[in-house]
């Protein structure tokens, strides 16, 4: 039984990191609210790499983490008095 925890475990790591988004020159993971820079070769560098980089990236955008866009916000609608 210990194999198979072990075995899905591994699975389902190897599946994170796969969806994770990886600087291009380091192989770091950004961290959440770090901005990360595409380029046109399609390689996305984190904000510690973006400096060694000569070419201007085409687009950026800040990290979010697992929770972004499942989260509810509660306004108040209730006329002011």
């Amino acid at each position: 039984m210990e194999d198979l925890e072990l075995a899905l475990l591994r699975r389902g790591m190897h599946h994170r990191d796969a969806e994770r988004e990886r600087c291009h020159s380091c192989r770091r993971t950004p961290l959440i609210g770090e901005r990360v820079y595409g380029y046109a070769s399609g390689a996305v560098l984190c904000e510690l790499c973006r400096q060694v980089q000569r070419e201007t990236p085409v687009n950026s955008h800040i990290v979010h983490g697992p929770e972004f866009g499942h989260t509810m916000r509660i306004t108040d609608h209730r006329a002011a008095a």
